[in-house]
């Protein structure tokens, strides 16, 4: 579905991204991730055959973006981070105008506007004005819009931001029937959970460039252990804590706030720890996550 070799793009002098590889199959849900400044987005607008590359390969649907964009973006569906619903209009209205774009005859779009209305779950709200949409309602209209001329492929960056947790889960469960009906997924999220439950692969990038690829599995077993042990102290008694406990993990990481054991055994650690005499204020096992692994990749530093 798209193909990219050292893609690169350049704004100027600047080089947002460097010789990008990825290739997207067909039928799977693929992730971008990356801290802010990554080259996520300018990829994406590539994809989206919005943004012209500077250097490199790029096919996406088997086309070249540069010379048959207008034919891509018709078999495109893309949900952007901010929605740009028109909010003086209907819920259905929205659907009906944005079908007219692709060239839907009235009839097409009264059918495939009633379709989307039940996929959305909206259509109890079908002829309310849009600025009278919850946050969650309107994410999901701005999906089902995304959906009007039955795209191959649906862009989604940071689907979910600002939701709560029942809107989210909302969303994961229509992006789930989305790609079960075959629709080819690429998303973008700083919601490490999101991508663990949505992406077959993804990538990480960083300054412009991959620096991990894999499924979520594969990258926290490459990347991170089985588990985390998270020990908390008293202010003041953290000091000396990392030399003590660094033979019970792989890798240890001492923050402001807490010291994490990278192990394989959480449990097994944790009495060792004990068994130094060592007496947190809290002590967790957990998991390792997606999480773990985009921190160590791509660093703690804050990235405006």
């Amino acid at each position: 579905m798209v193909e990219a070799k050292a893609l690169v793009k350049r704004f100027g002098e600047f080089e947002a991204v460097r010789g990008v590889d990825v290739q997207v199959r067909r039928g799977e849900a693929f992730g971008f991730l990356g801290p802010n400044g990554a080259g996520k987005s300018s990829t994406m607008r590539m994809i989206a055959s919005t943004s012209p590359r500077s250097d490199g390969h790029l096919s996406v649907l088997g086309m070249d973006p540069d010379v048959e964009g207008p034919r891509i973006r018709a078999r495109l569906g893309s949900v952007p981070q901010q929605d740009n619903l028109d909010t003086e209009l209907t819920v259905r209205q929205n659907l009906h105008i944005y079908g007219r774009y692709f060239g839907l005859s009235r009839a097409q779009v009264r059918s495939k506007a009633t379709e989307l209305l039940e996929f959305a779950q909206l259509t109890e709200k079908a002829d309310a004005l849009v600025d009278t949409l919850s946050g969650g309602m309107k994410r999901r209209l701005t999906i089902a819009r995304s959906l009007v001329n039955d795209p191959d492929l649906l862009l989604l960056d940071e689907p979910t931001t600002g939701l709560d947790p029942q809107a989210r889960h909302m969303l994961w469960d229509r992006l789930f029937r989305l790609k079960a009906e075959g629709v080819t997924l690429i998303i973008t999220s700083h919601y490490m959970d999101e991508v663990e439950q949505l992406c077959d692969r993804l990538v990480v990038m960083d300054d412009g460039r991959i620096v991990a690829e894999g499924s979520p599995a594969e990258l926290i077993s490459r990347f991170s252990t089985r588990e985390v042990l998270e020990l908390r102290f008293p202010p003041g008694e953290q000091a000396g804590v990392v030399d003590a406990v660094a033979e019970f993990g792989e890798r240890i990481e001492d923050l402001p706030d807490r010291v994490l054991v990278y192990t394989s055994d959480g449990e097994r650690a944790l009495e060792g720890v004990h068994g130094r005499g060592l007496r947190p204020v809290s002590s967790l096992v957990r998991r390792s996550t997606l999480e773990d692994v985009f921190l160590r990749l791509t660093g703690r530093t804050l990235v405006d």
